[in-house]
């Protein structure tokens, strides 16, 4: 089953999410809502379940499960956050693989083999210096080579999302898809309008949809929204990937410009992506069509760059162009933070291309201020 996106203009990512929510009918009250039905809003949700079974908990998705950033992300797990590290972050990864496993545990499968989770470190390539036993040697506006190291490694993305989603309903959270929330009114128990006249209410509220309803989530001008292009191409031999200088498996980005990042999938088919296209002057990237002009273009070019790094890459074929959700902020630390309407709502996102492991992450984290159990950073803060 392919993952439709929140808009079909977006392409179609190259893995599947297996994970369907079994039908319910929308309860009138429930202890905690989550706005968001990505890594962060299931996460949350069976980190919630898991310390607080007695507690009711509602996922609302206004598409279908990870049809937002988190299933149409490149699959590269990169540590703390595009800021860098934060007081009282702690080791993201390890943190990470600690949730996973203790939801694992509860729920009798592992989430991490499920999602493929690969920690093998990432590199750092560029044009100036590095290694000179750089397995990379590729022409891009001059010769690229690995310059560092830095922690990381890769997922599957339609597998954590479907095994997060999977683990969250095991819990006894409930999810629901194709249930767009269209108005909230603040005051507790907030009231949760969706769009087909439903109404339900919570006691408190997570938003984590990251790039898409920022109006509602009430993220004001403290965030600036893309689409952010990827290209898959076929699977290649062993023998290519060792050429080409992936022989370790490691994903990479460059530290210099033109940007470029990639990564290797298990099949040996490899993800690449550069480039971010702006949203209309409404900041609705549901509006962007990956098929106009300016994204046309934009995947050309990358293609032929590819297709130029190396002789061994030189006919290599493409079989998937999408775009996803991304969003910024100026200080490019994540927004975490109470709602500047509600103190009992949540708004978490503005990730800035580190989500994969942050999500999941502070996602557990937001379940336990929820709970009244852990603080809120003080560098996550909205910008007032």
């Amino acid at each position: 089953m392919s993952s439709p996106s929140t808009s079909p203009n977006w392409g179609i990512p190259p893995w599947e999410i297996s994970f369907k929510p079994q039908e319910r009918k929308l309860p009138p009250f429930v202890d905690f809502a989550i706005v968001g039905g990505g890594f962060t809003g299931l996460a949350a949700a069976a980190w919630l379940r898991l310390l607080a079974p007695d507690k009711s908990v509602i996922v609302l998705e206004a598409g279908t499960i990870g049809c937002g950033a988190s299933g149409r992300t490149g699959g590269m797990i990169l540590a703390e956050t595009a800021a860098g590290d934060q007081p009282g972050l702690g080791d993201v990864l390890a943190g990470v693989e600690s949730i996973f496993a203790k939801l694992s545990d509860a729920v009798g499968f592992s989430i991490a083999e499920r999602g493929e989770l690969s920690l093998t470190g990432a590199w750092e390539i560029g044009r100036k210096g590095g290694r000179k036993d750089s397995p990379i040697q590729w022409s891009d506006s001059g010769t690229l080579r690995v310059v560092g190291e830095v922690p990381g490694g890769t997922i599957d993305p339609g597998g954590v999302v479907s095994a997060l989603g999977d683990a969250a309903e095991k819990l006894g959270a409930t999810i629901f898809e194709n249930c767009k929330v269209e108005s909230i009114v603040l005051p507790t128990p907030t009231q949760i309008e969706i769009r087909d006249g439903r109404v339900t209410h919570a006691n408190k509220i997570l938003f984590a949809t990251n790039a898409i309803s920022l109006e509602l989530a009430g993220y004001g001008d403290d965030a600036n929204p893309r689409l952010t292009l990827a290209a898959a191409t076929a699977p290649i031999s062993e023998d290519e990937v060792r050429a080409i200088g992936l022989g370790e498996r490691k994903p990479f980005y460059t530290v210099d410009f033109p940007y470029l990042w990639a990564r290797l999938r298990s099949d040996n088919s490899i993800i690449w992506g550069a480039g971010l296209v702006e949203p209309p002057r409404s900041k609705d990237l549901t509006q962007v069509d990956i098929a106009d002009t300016k994204p046309t273009d934009m995947f050309m070019t990358l293609e032929k760059r590819i297709r130029g790094l190396h002789r061994s890459l030189a006919e290599i074929k493409f079989t998937h162009l999408w775009g996803g959700p991304i969003l910024f902020r100026e200080n490019w630390t994540p927004v975490f933070d109470r709602h500047p309407e509600n103190p009992n709502a949540l708004l978490l996102g503005a990730y800035a291309g580190h989500g994969i492991a942050l999500s999941s992450y502070l996602g557990s984290w937001a379940a336990e201020v929820m709970l009244g159990r852990r603080e809120l950073p003080s560098w996550a803060a909205l910008r007032r």
